[in-house]
């Protein structure tokens, strides 16, 4: 049996992905490697605890050590590597962490990978032709948009906040890694994610929390900052794709083709709960405009045509029906 190392499968994504991975291919074995910082939760994969084809082992991807000692243990013939410093905020108030764990850290796997599977540059040891890196990062390194026009992968990177700039940085080296080596490498870059298991820091779970809770919702600005959002699920399918069939060296984009603005995601959460989980007055007059973030983008939006057009990935949910699964999923948890 083949075993695969994903890391940051605790997170948000990663917490999506592993159980869809597994399901769709039960010939493979998974080892989760993460941290469990702030934003990993192991109560996240509860549903694949006991999984004989599930091993999860709690360390640091700046780890070298450990990261060598782990590919000797399993014969990885695989990586798709998730695990990052991802919220923006605390990147502005944080950056160097944000730097350690989304370049070193990234830097740290694929040195090993090149290591453990290549005899020298475009050589590979016998048993490990076929393993590949696949590496999962954001539109945010493409920077921000007008009103008009799209992401696609070539547009030129223009990274805006330490976040966006460690994910840009750690793009690059896997590339580098692929023109200098060849290694074979794959890269998504996706969309806003939403859906279950979300960190509750982030917009949706925090405008579903706060609605409930009776506190004041809070909107960065006027509210009318754009994203592109792509619901969670949809976001694993894409990935699985680029791991299994995506082209040696290539980038692809994954979007949700669902542009809304920050004040159109908080009213539409707002009528949504006063029809699910009503109260005696609307939960849009908890909706309070705060302090805007420093650098923030006004609108990103992906063109997904290539990966849709190459590798045959469709979007299933529209935001309003994305969304109705996630305010329910997050009823259950906040009860």
């Amino acid at each position: 049996m083949q075993t695969v190392l994903i890391t940051g499968g605790a997170g948000f994504i990663g917490s999506n992905f592993i159980p869809y991975f597994l399901d769709k291919n039960p010939e493979l074995h998974v080892v989760n490697l993460d941290l469990l910082t702030y934003a990993g939760d192991l109560s996240n994969l509860k549903e694949i605890e006991n999984n004989a084809n599930y091993t999860f082992a709690k360390g640091d991807v700046c780890d070298r050590n450990l990261i060598q000692s782990l590919f000797e243990e399993y014969n990885f013939t695989g990586v798709l590597h998730f695990a990052a410093e991802s919220h923006v905020d605390n990147s502005i108030n944080n950056p160097d962490a944000f730097v350690q764990t989304n370049v070193f850290g990234t830097f740290n796997l694929l040195d090993v990978a090149k290591s453990f599977w290549m005899e020298s540059p475009n050589v590979y040891k016998q048993g490990f032709e076929n393993s590949r890196f696949l590496h999962v990062s954001t539109d945010e390194v493409y920077g921000t948009l007008g009103k008009t026009g799209s992401f696609t992968e070539q547009t030129s990177y223009a990274p805006n906040s330490p976040y966006s700039a460690s994910k840009a940085s750690s793009d690059f080296m896997v590339r580098s890694y692929f023109h200098t080596y060849g290694l074979n490498v794959v890269t998504t870059n996706c969309s806003n994610n939403y859906g279950p298991k979300q960190h509750d820091e982030k917009l949706i779970p925090t405008i579903i929390r706060k609605a409930i809770s009776d506190e004041e919702i809070p909107i960065y600005g006027d509210g009318k900052n754009i994203r592109d959002w792509l619901y969670v699920l949809d976001h694993c399918i894409g990935i699985e794709l680029v791991f299994k069939k995506g082209k040696l060296g290539e980038t692809y984009n994954i979007g949700g083709k669902n542009e809304r603005d920050n004040l159109y995601i908080a009213n539409t959460i707002c009528t949504i709960l006063d029809e699910i989980h009503p109260k005696e007055t609307s939960y849009k007059n908890q909706i309070t405009f705060v302090k805007d973030r420093p650098g923030h983008d006004f609108r990103y939006a992906i063109d997904a045509t290539k990966l849709e057009t190459e590798l045959a990935w469709q979007v299933q949910e529209n935001f309003e029906s994305g969304i109705k699964k996630t305010i329910n999923w997050y009823l259950e948890k906040y009860k």
